[in-house]
């Protein structure tokens, strides 16, 4: 039987409060071999992310990947992290309060939230803590544009795990995907327009996307597809023909096939066929985070370097841009339409928002 969450008393006439759960996919609380073998084992423990059976996989992460291989991950988040902690949550909590920000500038009493899907703050611990606060209706959003089981998916499992918790369950909505949404491509057409201009234009403008099994995607899974039209949207937006610009995905984890092209052998072999400059860019990252800060900023800018290449320019995540900000904003609102949010706003949130905010930025 159930043992639900202890509640308070059912209030009548109790007014509708909304909020947005704003959700990344985690890190570890430090650089250090604990903390990432603890990040590590939750995330690698998800049959989301693992789709082995389970007996097989307990093995192998037991007995292979825990006692190794979080010694040399921590030094790879060592090499990113900065004073203020993990540049991924550092964003993400950015963005979080910015778009409390600018909603409420536009007249919406809604409260944002931040949340991991691995790691601290949980999302268990945030929908607990906004429904503490009388929050009846939660719109959960993804910080990744592009579905995929692997990780859309499995956020959404961990809502569905805290609700099955909980008597009096609020109002939930998710966004499923924002691959192809007309702001999202803007934002990051006018980041790269903007680097650009700063820079100069490389030969090759390489799009990597986060890996996954290519087995998943003849299983059902649309993200290839959406990344595919994120890169042709964004392709269009810069005007770009299909041969000045590459996708690629990165991140490969085991000897399974994953989707391909791989990011780094495609640098080498761009550096050999001859191409001086390579700009990088990493669009199903809203956050700088491990994977684009040392996997590509390091990891892929030395493979390039070393097979020929003469400039490897990365181009920063969309972090606190305020095109995207803007973007998010846009979505927000369009995924919250029917749930009356419509208020004065409130100076105090307002000013809470902004100055957290400023703080934030000032870290940077």
């Amino acid at each position: 039987m159930t043992a639900f969450k202890p509640e308070p008393p059912f209030q009548h006439g109790q007014s509708a409060r909304n909020a947005v759960l704003f959700c990344n996919l985690g890190t570890p609380d430090s650089p250090t071999t604990t903390d990432v073998r603890r990040y590590l084992k939750e995330f690698l423990s998800d049959p989301r992310v693992v789709e082995i059976p389970r007996l097989l996989w307990w093995l192998i992460l037991h007995g292979v990947i825990l006692p190794f291989r979080p010694a040399k991950s921590a030094a790879k988040y060592a090499s990113i992290w900065t004073p203020e902690g993990s540049p991924l949550k550092i964003w993400t909590e950015k963005q979080a309060l910015m778009l409390q920000g600018w909603m409420a500038q536009r007249g919406h009493d809604v409260r944002v939230r931040y949340a991991m899907r691995y790691g601290s703050t949980s999302i268990a611990e945030q929908l607990d803590a906004l429904k503490a606060e009388g929050v009846t209706r939660v719109l959960v959003l993804p910080a990744y544009p592009q579905y995929s089981a692997t990780t859309t998916a499995s956020l959404f499992d961990a809502v569905y795990a805290w609700a099955a918790t909980v008597r009096n369950l609020p109002e939930l909505r998710f966004v499923n995907r924002y691959h192809d949404d007309a702001g999202y491509i803007a934002s990051l057409a006018a980041s790269i327009e903007t680097y650009w201009k700063a820079n100069g234009r490389p030969e090759q403008l390489v799009m990597s996307f986060h890996g996954i099994p290519e087995r998943s995607l003849h299983l059902g899974d649309p993200y290839h597809c959406e990344c595919f039209k994120t890169a042709r949207l964004l392709g269009a937006q810069l005007g770009l023909l299909p041969d000045q610009y590459k996708v690629t995905f990165q991140s490969r984890l085991g000897r399974a096939k994953w989707l391909q092209p791989y990011t780094e052998p495609s640098l080498i072999a761009l550096a050999k066929s001859g191409v001086k400059r390579v700009d990088v860019i990493c669009p199903g990252f809203t956050s700088d985070c491990l994977e684009t800060l040392e996997e590509i900023n390091m990891e892929g800018r030395a493979a390039f370097l070393q097979a020929g290449g003469q400039q490897f320019h990365y181009i920063p995540c969309l972090n606190d841009d305020p095109a995207w900000i803007g973007a998010l904003c846009e979505l927000t609102q369009t995924h919250l339409a029917g749930w009356p949010t419509q208020n004065a706003p409130d100076p105090q949130t307002l000013a809470a928002s902004r100055a957290a905010a400023l703080a934030l930025g000032a870290k940077q």
